[in-house]
Order: structure tokens, then sequence, then C-alpha cells
């Protein structure tokens, strides 16, 4: 049975005019997918790389990857959901910003009922970013002291919540005084002002010189050489997004002058591509949620028509924590 839905569709890359907002028609779920009427939908960086070309897709293509809702039709071979279960994912085919949608079974999770839609919405794209980056990519340990940039921003006020959970001191760089107090209230040891303050200089002083042994780098291209040269001999750089355009170009020379580095280019979808690692990752995010560990600070809400504006104001850094597109 076919049924007819709202969702936005990009039929040319480009600025936000591109994204139009369309009746379309959706199948019923295919074996292996369930179909989920969407409560909130989570807005990320990567669904902007997306819109723009950064990060190619067949056209044309829906956007978003993370949304919470409940489930009203079940595929077959599907058995650890049903209908009107509460549910949640952070990792599924382009097409989150949808009021119905189709989403493979392996990639959506139960909701606890103590997490709202929004924050389902709101985390779990952001939480098992950090997940990986923090338990897999590099797993961290109490004691040590790492770098995150955009420490105010929707990952970052997760990691500045985890790392202090783990014991980890975070040195979260910012734009602004406001969002180094933003930052520091959720649970970073340090920040530093990048419009203010060398960066380099920074953490050297935070750390007598010794600097780093891990940098979380979401910003790409903008932050490249600053976070190499914030890590110590054999340092590890986890290049993670491309908030100001990718990074290209690289003279793996650059690696060795600077102290025999390692880079890694990881992505969330590696680290959960089966229904046993989707889940792991999230039970531990969830277990952080309801223990009070970790917060989701929802400082932005936009209805899903007026995902343009929501585009905008986070290319522009005008956000803070997470922002969710409401379905009406």
């Amino acid at each position: 049975m076919t049924i007819l839905t709202k969702a936005i569709l990009v039929y040319a890359h480009g600025n936000v005019d591109q994204m139009k907002f369309e009746e379309v028609s959706l199948n019923k779920p295919a074996a292996g997918e369930v179909q989920i009427q969407q409560k909130a939908i989570g807005l990320n960086f990567i669904d902007i790389y997306y819109r723009t070309g950064l990060y190619q897709a067949p056209l044309p293509h829906g956007l978003g990857f993370e949304g919470a809702g409940i489930v009203v039709a079940v595929g077959e071979g599907v058995s650890h959901l049903k209908e009107g279960d509460r549910v949640a994912y952070g990792q599924s085919p382009l097409g989150a910003y949808a009021y119905v949608r189709n989403v493979p079974a392996k990639q959506v999770v139960k909701l606890p009922d103590e997490i709202s839609f929004e924050e389902g919405a709101a985390m779990m794209l952001k939480g098992l970013t950090v997940q990986y980056l923090f338990r897999q990519t590099y797993p961290l340990k109490a004691g040590e002291t790492v770098l995150l940039h955009a420490a105010a921003g929707g990952v970052g006020l997760i990691a500045c919540q985890w790392a202090k959970a783990l014991g980890v001191k975070l040195i979260g760089t910012v734009s602004s005084d406001e969002k180094a107090a933003l930052a520091k209230q959720m649970g970073a040891w340090e920040t530093i002002n990048y419009t203010k303050e060398n960066v380099v200089e920074r953490v050297k002083e935070l750390t007598n010189g010794e600097k780093l042994p891990v940098v979380y780098d979401g910003v790409g291209k903008d932050t490249f050489e600053t976070s190499l040269d914030c890590l110590r001999p054999r340092g590890l750089l986890v290049s993670y997004g491309n908030a100001s355009g990718a990074v290209e170009g690289v003279n793996l020379g650059i690696l060795a002058s600077k102290g025999s580095l390692y880079v890694t280019r990881p992505t969330l979808g590696t680290h959960v591509n089966t229904l046993e690692k989707m889940q792991k990752a999230a039970d531990e995010l969830f277990t952080h949620v309801l223990a009070g560990d970790i917060k989701i600070l929802i400082e932005q809400r936009y209805p899903l028509h007026d995902v343009a504006q929501a585009h905008r104001d986070l290319a522009a850094r005008k956000t803070t924590g997470a922002t969710v597109l409401t379905v009406e």
C-alpha cells in the first residue's frame, strides 16, 4: 500500500533554495525495513554537505540522517521492533527530512520512555559520533587531556559531558565568550576562544609544553594545521568533519616533520554497520543520558517547512547545542 506524505527533496546542489518541500508517495516498508511516523528530526552539518554537493549522492535525493518517532508498519523479517514502538536512529539512508519514512530496521533502536522524541532526534547522530570517537577511534582513559574543536556545538556539548564522565580533561575551542561559558558549564575542563587566543600556544600553556595525545577535529580545512601543531610526537588527529570545508592537498611529509603524527578520517557508518554494533553504542549513550551524565541541550527548533532558515543559522554558526526540526 502506498501513502502520501511530505518530505524535503533536493533536485540540484546549491544554496538553501534547492530544498523543496513536497508531497511524495511512500511505499509500504520492504523486507528488513520499518516505517516511522516521525515526531522530530535532527539537524547536522553533514546535511549541509549533501545539500551543497560537498558530499555526493544521486539526484534527486532527500536530506537528513537522524530522527525519532513511532513505528507504524514493519517489513518482513524484522523481529526486534513492532508497531507502536518508540524509536530513534542516527545513521540511515538520506531522507530523514520527512513526516513519514522507511528506514532499514538494523539502523533503528528502541527509545527509552524516559527520553523524549526531541531528545532522541537531537542525540543519536551526535551522541553516537561521540561514542565512536571517544570509545572506539581513540579509547580515552581517565586523566588524559584532549582537544575538541567547536565545543559548544551539538557534538561538542555531548563530548564535554562524556569526557567529564570518563575523567578526561577536555579543552574545547569556541568562537565567543558565551560559547566558552556554555562549554565549561557542560563539562569542559578549559576553553580557548580562537577569535582572541592562539590555540596552539594556549594548548602548550595548559599542558606545560607537552601538548596532546589526540585532537578531535570536526571543522576541517580551517583547523587542520592547528590541530597537528597541538599534538605531541606520535599523536593522533581524528578528523571527523568538514564544517569549514574539506581538507585537501595534504603532503604526508608534514606528519613526519611535526613528530611522526597519525591522522584518521573516520565515519559513524563504519563503526555501527550492524544492528549489534548500533545497539551496543546506543545502549552506552542511553545509559549516560538516563544516569544524568549527559543532558541533551536543544537550543533551536524549526518546523520542517522552515528548514532553509535552520540551514542558514547552522552554517553561520548562530546555533549552540542541538537543533531539531519539528513535524506539524
